[in-house]
């Protein structure tokens, strides 16, 4: 079994465990992938850390990043090396993908990052090189999602992503199920982040380097990787 990146701890939050990486931009690289060399989708996280691995960039971490449809194209925004291969929704639909305000988890040019609510980051006219859709949002400038219970009987092992204050980034993961409500307290009380967005639930996995940590063995669109700048990632 790979050993855990030092960025990554685990923590247990209302009697469930999770996975916590707080990923510095100036340190490390985040990048999101979808598509191997010849085009088509990688289409699950082992799939894209493989491809990544043969391609000489073995990532520390990796996790499914955003919501996709039965064909396997993104539901909302998608942003590649700064090419968007799918546009911004707003539309109104069912499931948590449109349980609104739902949001955009983008990396600048620079490396920098954040979690921003759809609306506000169409109003923001961002050019990001990466960006990934998804919904609903799980902390709104630190305020729970207006729609969640506060412990609601759907529960899941569940990801997500958030950005602290400091600019840090914070990947989380539940080993565990866990209701919505609950995955927003963990971003909004232990990871202090005061926004945050829900990537996906019972599809959620991570990946160690090529290892499978979490495996749901199920299908993702896009993905999160995480590099070590010092190694060349």
């Amino acid at each position: 079994m790979a050993a855990t990146p030092e960025i990554c701890e685990d923590v247990v939050f209302e009697g469930a465990r999770a996975i916590l990486c707080a990923i510095d931009p100036s340190t490390h690289d985040i990048r999101l992938v979808y598509q191997g060399p010849d085009g088509a989708v990688l289409g699950s996280v082992s799939k894209a850390v493989t491809a990544l691995a043969a391609a000489g960039a073995t990532p520390l971490l990796a996790m499914n990043a955003g919501m996709y449809h039965a064909d396997m194209t993104p539901v909302g925004l998608y942003v590649e090396n700064g090419t968007e291969i799918a546009p911004l929704n707003a539309d109104d639909g069912f499931g948590n993908f449109f349980l609104k305000p739902n949001g955009v988890f983008f990396v600048r040019s620079d490396g920098s990052a954040g979690v921003m609510e759809t609306e506000a980051y169409r109003a923001m006219g961002l050019a990001p090189a990466f960006a990934t859709q998804s919904g609903p949002m799980l902390v709104i400038d630190g305020a729970i999602h207006p729609r969640f219970l506060p412990d609601g009987t759907s529960r899941y092992i569940r990801n997500g992503v958030g950005v602290r204050a400091d600019g840090t980034v914070v990947l989380a993961i539940t080993r565990d199920e866990v209701s919505l409500g609950s995955f927003a307290r963990l971003f909004r009380d232990i990871a202090k982040c005061p926004d945050a967005l829900f990537f996906d639930g019972a599809v959620s996995s991570l990946a160690w380097g090529t290892q499978m940590e979490i495996d749901a063995g199920e299908p993702a669109g896009p993905v999160v990787a995480v590099f070590d700048k010092t190694e060349g990632g």
